[in-house]
C-alpha cells in the first residue's frame, strides 16, 4: 500500500498541537452527497482555499479560526497523543476475496463517511464481483472511502485498485448528518508522527480534526456523534 512521497508535501504533527502543512499542499472542501435514501454516493467540490507554502491545520477542535489554529490547543489543555497502531496498512488488514476482486479493511481507520454501504455494501458485493455491474459498484465504493479503510484488489495483477489524486488536503463536510468531518490527505502525502515517526505513506487517510478520536492521528467517526462543526 505505500507509495513513494512526494516531495515537500508533507503534514508534521506538533504535540498536543496542530497539524503543520508544508509542501504548498492545495486545501478545500469535500461534500459528501447523497440520494433520497441518505445513503452516500458521491463527493461535491466546496470551497477551494487560496494557496499558501505553508499553515497549521486545528487538531483540537476549538480554534476560533477554523479550519486553521489560532492557539486554543494551548487554553484547553487538549491531549493531542498518537494512539492509532503504527502497522502497515496490509499487516493490520483482513482480506475478502472474491472471484475477480478482493477486499482489504482495516477497520480502525473507519470515518464513517459511508460510502461502503449502497448497494449491499462492499463485504458482500466482494463476492459477486463477476457480474460487471456489482463489480462497478464495488470499486467506485471502496474508492471514495476517504480513509482509505476499505482497498479493493485486482486478483490478476495482485494490484490495489486506486483512484488517482494529486497531493491535496480536502475538510470534509457531512450535511446528511449535520456535522464537519476530518482532513482527507490525498495522493501520498508524508505524515509525520509528534515524535518523528514517518507514517506509512497511503493514497488516502483521513485525520481527527474535532479533537475527540480515540484513534489519533487518524478519525474514528466521533465527529458524527458529539456533532463536530467548523463554523463554530
Amino acid at each position: 500500500m505505500s507509495q513513494n512521497k512526494v516531495m515537500g508535501a508533507k503534514v508534521q504533527i506538533s504535540k498536543n498541537g496542530p497539524y503543520i502543512v508544508s509542501g504548498d499542499v492545495p486545501l478545500s472542501k469535500e461534500i459528501i452527497g447523497v440520494n433520497a435514501s441518505g445513503e452516500s454516493i458521491k463527493w461535491e467540490q466546496g470551497q477551494k482555499y487560496p494557496s499558501q507554502e505553508q499553515y497549521a491545520l486545528c487538531r483540537c477542535g476549538h480554534s476560533r479560526n477554523k479550519p486553521f489554529c489560532d492557539g486554543s490547543h494551548l487554553k484547553t489543555d487538549f491531549d493531542g497523543t498518537e494512539a492509532a497502531n503504527r502497522q502497515s496498512y496490509i499487516d493490520q488488514a483482513k482480506t475478502l476475496r472474491g472471484q475477480n476482486l478482493s477486499l482489504t479493511d482495516v477497520e480502525s481507520l473507519c470515518a464513517f463517511a459511508r460510502f461502503c454501504d449502497p448497494h449491499g455494501q462492499v463485504w458482500g458485493l466482494v463476492y459477486e464481483t463477476d457480474d460487471p455491474l456489482k463489480s462497478r459498484h464495488f470499486v467506485n465504493q471502496t474508492c471514495d472511502c476517504p480513509s482509505g479503510r476499505l482497498v479493493a484488489w485486482d486478483n490478476n495483477t495482485g494490484k490495489p485498485i486506486e483512484p488517482e489524486y494529486e497531493p491535496s488536503i480536502a475538510l470534509i463536510e457531512d450535511p446528511s448528518k449535520a456535522c464537519s468531518g476530518p482532513a482527507w490527505l490525498r495522493g501520498g502525502v508524508q505524515l509525520i508522527g509528534a515524535d518523528g515517526f514517518e507514517y506509512e505513506v497511503r493514497n488516502r487517510m483521513t485525520l481527527c480534526r474535532c479533537g475527540a478520536s480515540q484513534n489519533k492521528p487518524f478519525c474514528d467517526g466521533t465527529h458524527v456523534s458529539i456533532g463536530f462543526n467548523d463554523e463554530t
